[in-house]
């Protein structure tokens, strides 16, 4: 029987930096999994009550027990969803639609509080990309524009394919907006070095071209 292929080593960089971003949405990531959690314990005190009364209204509690069933799969579809965040499938495509999508719906709301809001202005790009790839290099890039850009501001997503490319753009711009809530982040900083060790990992072309960060994704057949 052969032996199994030896695992090729991860620079320290690379790992660095992986772990950082994983630390920064590490907050994101809890409220992705409890926002589905919390309804199941306020139906069921409903629910607790009407079966308490005198005649139960059976209609009442079908009804309660399908909105539980409903959010307990959307609750398994999330901790899924976020195992996928932490140890990538590296073979899964993606297009860049749904990965901002999935991006947008992870970091919005932490954002919107420390002042920051996402504007997607992408539409329809042909093609896909590796989905482990477009989620951490544009997670980490949003991360690293509010890290280094005071608020308030809002990042504008854009993309479009270029041959054997999808390009998708970050620019970050200054608003009038509400400051938000200042908070220390989570961890340390997304650096510009983090960027880079990410995308020569996942073979990604990083370019920032004055308030935009370009990032250059190999298209999928």
């Amino acid at each position: 029987m052969p032996l199994p292929a030896p695992a090729v080593p991860v620079p320290p960089e690379v790992e660095a930096a992986r772990y950082a971003l994983l630390r920064r949405l590490a907050p994101s990531m809890r409220h992705h999994l409890v926002v589905n959690l919390q309804p199941i314990g306020m139906i069921y005190e409903v629910m607790d009550r009407r079966l308490r009364a005198a005649v139960p209204d059976i209609a009442h509690l079908q009804d309660s027990a399908g909105k539980i069933n409903t959010f307990a799969k959307a609750a398994l579809a999330s901790c899924i969803d976020v195992v996928g965040w932490v140890a990538p499938d590296e073979a899964i495509a993606s297009s860049v639609t749904e990965a901002v999508r999935e991006c947008s719906s992870l970091l919005a709301t932490s954002l919107s509080f420390r002042g920051y809001a996402l504007r997607n202005e992408i539409g329809e790009v042909p093609g896909k990309v590796r989905r482990s790839a477009i989620r951490q290099l544009l997670s980490a890039t949003l991360l690293h524009c509010t890290d280094h850009n005071p608020a308030p501001a809002e990042l504008v997503l854009g993309g479009m394919a270029e041959g054997s490319e999808i390009v998708l753009s970050v620019l970050v711009r200054p608003t009038q907006d509400d400051k938000g809530i200042a908070a220390e982040a989570a961890y340390r900083k997304i650096e510009w070095g983090d960027l880079t060790a990410l995308a020569g990992a996942e073979g990604v072309r990083l370019e920032r071209q004055g308030d935009v960060v370009l990032l250059r994704f190999p298209a999928l057949a």
